[in-house]
């Protein structure tokens, strides 16, 4: 099975003060955010077999970086996924992957491979 971040901005930077009571202090709104994204991510990356992290012109943020950070500590397969352009940038991040991909069809050839032993020459 496969899960995914929440791509919802909105409902992602809302989450907490939607759930746990609105705050006025936009410090502590995005905080009370954060912290239940991290629940919900932290669970997801830690039940993981393989974690994918995307990066890209929408895909720069720090907590990306952060969530492969937490993946490899964790010591789980991780595959990134950027542009070339990225690659100095994110070479540490590189440097943690088992596996650095161009394209989401690069992603897909090797979860098709990894899981059924499959080449789709």
């Amino acid at each position: 099975s496969f899960s995914a971040p929440v791509t919802d901005h909105d409902a992602s930077d809302d989450c907490g003060a939607v759930i746990l009571g609105n705050e006025d202090n936009k410090f502590w709104y995005d905080h009370k955010g954060a912290k239940v994204n991290a629940v919900r991510t932290r669970t997801l990356i830690e039940k993981a077999d393989i974690v994918v992290v995307r990066f890209g012109d929408k895909y720069k943020q720090w907590n990306a970086a952060f969530d492969a950070g937490y993946a490899s500590a964790l010591g789980k397969s991780l595959i990134v996924v950027h542009d070339p352009s990225l690659t100095h940038p994110l070479k540490e991040v590189d440097a943690a992957a088992l596996a650095v991909a161009q394209t989401s069809e690069q992603v897909v050839d090797i979860l098709r491979y990894v899981i059924h032993g499959q080449l789709d020459r």
